[in-house]
């Protein structure tokens, strides 16, 4: 697969917490990092990729742009994984570090149409004072919900093909030009034996 890593805007981790943060000295168990994407173009999410630090449980929600009433667009919020382990026991190191992808074959829906990505984590251990999700990259595709190529791009390509196929017949000439003719005669140096 090419490296169709989008570009897109990852904010720093934000701690629910219920109570007051400055008050209550528990650590929150609940880190959100949001993901934004171009809003120029559709999203269609082929995988998500990172490093995992101290997560023990990934839910990711997506944005995405539906169709709604009388074909108007809206935003709707669908959680396309839940509560995937990352850590086998969120109190021991194993899979504390480990890299991690996940591919749209394993969501619940298709991830087409996506504006923001919420990525929840959840460490229930009070052994592990911080934990989050490091070199995040999202990576899409360019088909659409049909399975057929982009309608855009099919267009541009067919315009292009019938504009050299103008250019082409108009420069086209009635001569016909042999393989190894010269002036009405061959050139021995030119012919082959087989």
């Amino acid at each position: 697969m090419a490296d169709n890593c989008i570009a897109c805007l990852i904010k720093s981790p934000v701690a629910l917490q219920s109570g007051d943060l400055k008050t209550d000295s528990s650590k929150p168990g609940v880190f959100v990092i949001e993901v934004t994407f171009p809003k120029e173009r559709i999203t269609n999410i082929e995988k998500i990729t990172f490093k995992n630090y101290y997560t023990a449980f990934l839910t990711i929600r997506l944005q995405q742009r539906v169709s709604g009433e009388s074909d108007k667009t809206v935003l709707k919020w669908k959680t396309c994984l839940r509560n995937m382990c990352l850590m086998s026991n969120p109190h021991t190191e194993n899979g504390s570090q480990d890299y991690f992808s996940i591919s749209k074959q394993q969501m619940l829906f298709e991830p087409n149409d996506v504006m923001t990505m919420r990525l929840i984590l959840r460490q229930p251990s009070p052994v592990w004072v911080n934990f989050t999700l490091e070199d995040i990259k999202v990576y899409e595709y360019n088909i659409n919900k049909n399975g057929l190529p982009d309608p855009d791009v099919v267009a541009s390509s067919v315009q292009q093909m019938w504009v050299l196929t103008e250019m082409v017949q108009n420069n086209s000439t009635s001569a016909r030009v042999g393989r190894f003719d010269v002036d009405g005669s061959y050139d021995v140096n030119m012919l082959s034996y087989i």
